[in-house]
């Protein structure tokens, strides 16, 4: 078999056979198969598209490209969440021991942030000494231990992926959703759960702006889990506007304790519950409308909160920071961000606001930025408020004062003022399952 066949019959639009598809990942992770021609692929791919089935088999060859994770040593169902990414997206800290504390085993591997996003394990790093690389054996005994475990990926998971991505990222080719759904999908089963619970975001501060290309998205990432005997859902969540009010790493630790206490806001905890009931319902727990009476208990009585204080003890962190958000390190320094004329907000720019926090510190520029796990954002409006000339909008908090320049000039450019109360997007656009789309607005 020779690539250049192969590359030719994706060109000409043809469906690839299993053992084509196997040939090329196993050759590239090999070496035998050079950058040129997987580039010519990559865009052969970009410009005509894969099957449901030819996506789930490179989805399968991708992931069995290096360690597949055996969780067979942790008791019971075994849940998964995955987020394509937004700004102020902390569901992982909140939805995780919600659903520990209805007896639902989380053992999740999360990623690091790049760019306007934030990284779940960025946020972990923020509470002091937690430690988000464990071995097999600790992870393990962790998850075993308390319900739930979240750490960084490790070992050489999915190494195709990573090859693939580095090549994706300088061939113009990351935006072809087959592609997105293999590279995230190969790591999902990777990571040895059971069921598979997905949050696509779709908006400006999102990596799909439209709602039909989240969907589309959404299909093809349920029908690779289901095909591969994983229970998978996906809900289609608003990224148009940042999630919460505040936005940098240990700023959204303290939110997400406050969801838990039962005092966030109201954008995130109606997410986190929804995400939540997805999980419990996969892994058997009732009907979305009993998982969800079951997730909102668990925050009446404190026992998702006291998971999410375990958890963090038992990889090392300090739990009276979770216990007492009040004891985080704060900023030294932080400047008011003023409304520049009165009106209604009417909308923000997502991406914008994610990227004025990198700015300040608190995202990585590139791959070797140290992040300031006290930089961030506290938006004091929202989209649909009405705001008069002067009044502040936002806090912004830095370890440097010469940071807050840029930072406010972005986040100024993010929010439009306008004279008319605009209407109110939905929080949850649609449910996608293996029987079809639920559109819920």
């Amino acid at each position: 078999m020779r690539m250049y066949d192969v590359i030719a019959k994706k060109r000409n639009g043809e469906i690839l056979r299993e053992e084509e598809i196997r040939f090329m990942i196993e050759g590239y992770v090999k070496g035998d198969i050079p950058d040129y021609q997987m580039s010519a692929m990559l865009m052969a791919i970009y410009l005509k598209g894969m099957s449901d089935e030819e996506t789930a088999i490179l989805t399968d060859a991708v992931a069995h490209s290096g360690d597949m994770v055996d969780l067979s040593q942790i008791e019971g169902i075994k849940v998964d969440k995955h987020s394509t990414g937004g700004v102020g997206d902390k569901t992982t800290l909140v939805v995780a021991p919600i659903v520990s504390a209805c007896g639902v085993k989380v053992a999740k591997m999360s990623g690091r942030g790049l760019g306007h996003t934030g990284g779940t394990v960025d946020k972990m790093e923020a509470i002091p000494g937690m430690r988000t690389t464990l071995t097999e054996e600790e992870f393990f005994s962790v998850v075993n231990a308390t319900g739930l475990s979240v750490i960084g990926q490790s070992g050489n998971l999915a190494p195709a992926d990573k090859k693939l991505y580095a090549l994706r990222d300088v061939t113009a080719t990351v935006d072809s959703i087959p592609l997105i759904a293999a590279s995230i999908m190969s790591k999902k089963l990777a990571a040895g759960n059971d069921c598979i619970l997905l949050d696509v975001k779709t908006g400006s501060g999102a990596f799909m702006k439209t709602l039909e290309d989240s969907i589309t998205l959404a299909e093809k990432m349920v029908a690779i889990g289901e095909h591969s005997g994983k229970k998978t859902m996906a809900l289609i969540t608003n990224m148009d506007i940042p999630l919460g009010s505040l936005i940098g790493n240990s700023l959204e630790v303290i939110e997400a304790v406050e969801t838990l206490q039962g005092k966030g806001p109201e954008d995130l905890t109606e997410v986190c519950l929804s995400l939540a009931a997805g999980m419990l319902f996969l892994a058997g727990k009732g009907s979305l409308e009993e998982c969800r009476k079951l997730a909102e208990k668990t925050i009446e009585d404190r026992s998702a909160l006291m998971k999410l204080a375990a958890m963090v003890e038992a990889q090392g962190g300090d739990p009276a920071v979770i216990k007492d958000p009040s004891l985080f390190v704060r900023a030294p320094f932080e400047k008011e961000v003023k409304a520049l004329k009165s009106g209604y907000i009417t909308h923000m720019n997502t991406e914008q606001c994610g990227i004025a926090s990198s700015l300040l510190g608190a995202g990585r520029i590139t791959k070797e930025s140290q992040i300031d796990y006290t930089a961030g954002i506290a938006l004091k409006k929202k989209v649909g408020q009405k705001v008069e000339e002067g009044e502040t909008i936002a806090l912004l908090y830095a370890s440097k004062r010469d940071l807050f320049a840029d930072a406010e000039e972005e986040l100024l450019k993010a929010v439009a003022i306008g004279g008319q109360k605009p209407d109110q997007g939905p929080l949850i656009y649609a449910r996608v399952t293996g029987a079809g789309v639920e559109r819920l607005v």
